[in-house]
C-alpha cells in the first residue's frame, strides 16, 4: 500500500510539473534587448506608443481590453494607409453603440475582432514588426495617460515578440469579426 502511495505521489508531482510547464514560458533575453519604461499620469506613454505605431513597417497586432483613444485610432489608420498590416483583438465589451475608436478603425479597413471566450480578455499588448513588444497596465484610453497610475514596458526582442504573437494568433482563432 505504501509503495502505491509513493508511486501515486510521484506521478502526481510529474503531472503537476508538466501542467505548470504548459502555462508558463521562460524567455531569457539577450543582453542587447533594449527596453524602455514609462509611467503615467503624464509620463509620455501615449507619445511612446504613437511613435512606435508611426515607425512600424510590416505589422501591428494589438490585444486590448479597452480601446477609447482617438489618437491611437488615427495613428493606426495612418499606418494602415501606408501599407502596414494592422489587426486588433478587443474584449467583447467593446461592442458598443456610437462611433467609437473601434468603429473608426474597422471602417478604415483594419480587421477588428472581439474575444468573447473569456470572462475578460484583459490583455494590453502591442506587437510591432515581429520584434517590438509593448505591455503593461497602460490602456488605449485617454485616462491612462492623463489620470491613472499606469505603466508601459517596451522591449525590443524578436523572441519575446514571437511568444506574444503566438498568443495573439491563438486568441484570433476563437474571436469573432467586429
Amino acid at each position: 500500500m505504501q509503495k502505491h502511495m509513493i508511486t501515486l505521489c510521484l506521478l502526481l508531482a510529474v503531472l503537476l510539473t508538466f501542467i505548470n510547464s504548459l502555462s508558463a514560458d521562460d524567455v531569457s533575453l539577450p543582453v542587447n534587448s533594449p527596453a524602455r519604461t514609462c509611467f503615467s499620469p503624464g509620463g509620455g506613454c501615449l507619445d511612446v506608443l504613437l511613435k512606435e505605431i508611426a515607425d512600424a513597417r510590416v505589422e501591428i497586432l494589438i490585444m486590448a481590453y479597452s480601446f477609447r483613444s482617438v489618437a491611437v485610432a488615427q495613428a493606426l489608420i495612418a499606418t494602415h494607409q501606408k501599407g502596414v498590416k494592422v489587426e486588433v483583438i478587443l474584449d467583447k465589451s467593446e461592442r458598443q453603440e456610437g462611433y467609437t475608436p473601434a468603429v473608426m478603425i474597422a471602417n478604415a479597413g483594419i480587421p477588428v475582432y472581439l474575444d468573447g471566450t473569456h470572462a475578460a480578455m484583459n490583455n494590453r499588448v502591442i506587437i510591432i514588426d515581429k520584434k517590438t513588444l509593448t505591455t503593461g497596465s497602460f490602456s488605449l484610453t485617454s485616462a491612462s495617460e492623463g489620470m491613472n497610475a499606469e505603466n508601459l514596458l517596451l522591449v525590443r526582442s524578436a523572441e519575446l515578440a514571437n511568444r506574444y504573437r503566438e498568443n495573439w494568433l491563438m486568441h484570433k482563432k476563437h474571436s469573432e469579426k467586429y
